[in-house]
């Protein structure tokens, strides 16, 4: 009976292994074309990936966070979709965590404000001061704080970060560093500090990925 038992375990441990084998880590699928199922995220494929090699040259991540309130990230996103260029951004997140991918990898939307911050008030601005751009930077635009802007981002959304950080790292070969919070970059809004809790998790606790 026990050597039956040991064998049953074996074979499970065995098919498990094999199982595991067979599942593509993060780097891989998050260098993937079409809709890739990325564990941990659920996401809503409005455009999907074509070849990395071709997509524009992102050098650096800008968190945002939207005025909207819950169902705004679904909304934005269905119309940068429309109009990949407007104002807003390539990945939306909603209150619930459920990321939208707007537009293709090669468009351009309209965010950031020129990368006019230079008084070092959150981080040196010596790098950024003109240099953080919409044609360099890709967009993650938080949605849910309304109608208290200073509300952090939802549970749920931090989760959902912690993953497309690293897929997006990963990707694009986006050294922490480079991400930014939109306040750390521009002259925003003084009430809050847009972006700021959800860039510091981004460089304490994601990879440096290399392309």
């Amino acid at each position: 009976m026990f050597f039956r038992l040991l064998a049953a375990a074996l074979c499970i441990i065995a098919t498990l292994s094999a199982a595991l084998a067979q599942t593509p880590d993060l780097t891989t699928l998050a260098r993937a074309s079409g809709t890739p199922e990325i564990p941990g995220l659920k996401i809503i494929w409005l455009s999907p990936w074509g070849d990395v090699a071709k997509a524009n040259s992102w050098r650096n991540i800008i968190v945002h966070q939207t005025e909207g309130g819950a169902g705004s990230a679904k909304y934005g996103a269905m119309e940068q979709a429309k109009n990949p260029t407007r104002r807003g951004v390539t990945v939306w997140v909603e209150t619930d965590g459920t990321v939208y991918w707007a537009v293709p990898e090669d468009a351009i939307p309209t965010h950031g404000d020129g990368a006019n911050r230079n008084d070092n008030k959150y981080i040196d601005n010596g790098p950024t001061f003109h240099q953080v751009l919409k044609n360099n930077s890709i967009g993650v635009e938080f949605a849910g704080n309304f109608p208290d802007v200073a509300k952090p981002a939802s549970a749920e959304q931090i989760a959902a970060w912690r993953i497309l950080v690293r897929v997006l790292q990963a990707r694009y070969g986006i050294p922490n560093e480079r991400v930014y919070a939109h306040n750390w970059i521009d002259y925003k809004d003084a009430r809050y500090c847009e972006g700021c809790d959800l860039a510091t998790l981004a460089r304490n606790t994601a990879f440096s990925a290399k392309p």
